[in-house]
Order: C-alpha cells, then sequence, then structure tokens
C-alpha cells in the first residue's frame, strides 16, 4: 500500500505543478479585478511605494494574500478529488497537505 501511495505522490507532481501554476495566474488576476473595484486603480501598492501609505499597503497585502490561499485551497482540492475519482487513490499521504 505505502509503494502504490508513493508511486501515486509522484505521478501526482507533474498535474500538481501545472495546478499550482495555473492557480496562481488565476489568484493574480482574481486580484487585480478585486483591487480595480475597490480602489478604482489598475496598480495595486507595492510594500516600497514611497507615495502609498501604511493602511493602503497593508490592505492590499491582506487582499492579496487572502485571494491567494482561498485560490491556491480551491486548485490543489479539486486536482486531488479529480485524481482520486480516476484512480480510486488519494493522491498525498496520510499527512496530506505541504508540511
Amino acid at each position: 500500500m505505502a509503494k502504490k501511495k508513493k508511486k501515486m505522490s509522484l505521478a501526482y507532481q507533474p498535474l500538481g505543478f501545472v495546478l499550482g501554476w495555473s492557480g496562481g495566474w488565476l489568484a493574480g488576476l482574481a486580484f487585480r479585478k478585486t483591487w480595480m473595484a475597490i480602489r478604482h486603480e489598475e496598480d495595486a501598492p507595492d510594500a516600497l511605494d514611497k507615495d502609498r501609505g501604511w493602511g493602503e499597503v497593508l490592505l492590499a497585502a491582506a487582499i492579496q494574500g487572502a485571494i491567494f490561499a482561498v485560490v491556491r485551497s480551491a486548485v490543489d482540492r479539486a486536482g486531488a478529488k479529480a485524481i482520486e475519482r480516476s484512480t480510486g487513490t488519494w493522491p498525498v499521504g496520510e499527512k496530506g497537505g505541504r508540511d
């Protein structure tokens, strides 16, 4: 059983990479759209933008982090469920996760 889990984990890695990359792209797009809706600006502040205040920089960082975490979890979960449906095996070990 452990050998099958190890093989599945290795087989899942390329799919996980593609899902992670596309999830990051999707999260970036969602953040840009969200920032545009909130502040009506195309560019979100960066931590090193001299002309932006602390509140605006921290708000942008918090929103970006929340969107990234939700999209990442949704993409990871959907990929794992798809693997489980197609193979009957969960793609990672018992502990699961990234830790």
